[in-house]
């Protein structure tokens, strides 16, 4: 029965030979053994050239060479029933190739004295005879310690880092108009619609396009803005009071 110095290895083995390969507990890095090609399938391959080459010979030649060579046939077919049945040879075969892959692999590993895990060269801290998961180096965690230190700091500093400045504006992104995606630009990008805010007339807020009620101090969006006493119908120019007509164009102001 084969017993490895580590429960943490995958065996390899085909029937052509031995190859086994073993894995530290700790980061699972693995070393795999040498390969060792199996006796008794070299001798069957063998025996499989013989078996082919006689059987060309007995074609040509028949006779009691004929006969030789079914002998030979059956002999090499039972030979593969052996292999694929895994022979008792091959099983010593395997116990031994066990046992010099482990003698292979065993040097590149060390036991921990904390935990009894098998870790190889690079998580094994040969100061303290334990591996780096009970004693980690004292260099290598200063420097993680460090390392995370600084991602706490500069986490810390960009929650209260300012990195964009301007005026936050709601922003219809769809039209009113057709429904459709607008983008970001000040017409629409499907019917041209204009997608400027809304201005309210009483504070000036500006306002989505959608919204019937100023965000900012409630006032009705739907009415039409009063038009101040003395603005001309015509031109719009503002006309100081009691004016009866444009000074700009002329036009009637009753």
């Amino acid at each position: 029965m084969m017993q490895a110095f580590t429960r943490n290895y995958e065996d390899n083995s085909t029937e052509a030979g031995y190859q086994f390969t073993f894995y530290c507990d700790h980061c699972r890095d693995g070393f795999k053994s040498s390969f060792i090609e199996s006796t008794t399938y070299k001798k069957g391959q063998g025996l499989r050239t013989l078996t082919e080459g006689a059987s060309v010979l007995g074609g040509l030649l028949g006779g009691a060479l004929g006969q030789l060579t079914n002998a030979s046939e059956r002999a090499g077919s039972l030979l593969g029933q052996n292999f694929e049945d895994r022979s008792p040879a091959w099983q010593k075969e395997h116990e031994a190739a066990f046992g010099t892959a482990q003698n292979e692999a065993q040097p590149h590993f060390h036991r921990c004295n904390g935990c009894s895990s098998y870790v190889c060269d690079a998580c094994y801290n040969e100061d303290e005879g334990l591996c780096i998961g009970c004693a980690p180096r004292q260099e290598v965690y200063v420097a993680k310690a460090r390392a995370d230190a600084m991602k706490r700091n500069i986490d810390a500093a960009g929650q209260d880092a300012t990195v964009w400045q301007g005026n936050i504006e709601s922003k219809t992104t769809v039209c009113p108009v057709c429904g459709k995606p607008a983008g970001s630009g000040k017409f629409c990008n499907n019917c041209g619609a204009s997608m400027e805010l809304k201005v309210c007339p009483n504070c000036g807020a500006k306002n989505a396009l959608t919204v019937k009620f100023c965000n900012n101090c409630g006032a009705n969006l739907t009415q039409p803005a009063a038009v101040p006493s003395g603005t001309c119908p015509s031109c719009g120019t503002a006309n100081p009071p009691g004016t009866r007509f444009c000074g700009n164009c002329g036009a009637p102001l009753a």
